[in-house]
């Protein structure tokens, strides 16, 4: 049970960060730099919002796993 509620809530905090932080986050980062080639700042672009993408992911897990833990029950009392 633990797994499933560790998968629910990463799956969900990684949807609101795409959705909300993820965009603004990377438009930030890429309005700080000046750029030769709009390759550079396309990659730039896509590395920070995969990148952010990604610890939301992680963030979510740990918090999913954290509450998870609430519902093992200890099987090794007899």
């Amino acid at each position: 049970m633990r797994y499933v509620i560790a998968m629910v809530v990463a799956t969900v905090v990684a949807l609101l960060a795409t959705l909300f932080l993820s965009t603004a986050l990377a438009n930030l980062v890429v309005n700080q730099f000046t750029f030769d080639n709009p390759d550079d700042v396309a990659d730039l672009h896509t590395a920070v919002f995969m990148g952010s993408n990604l610890v939301a992911l992680l963030v979510g897990w740990g918090i999913g796993w954290l509450v998870g833990g609430r519902f093992v029950r200890d099987t090794t009392a007899a």
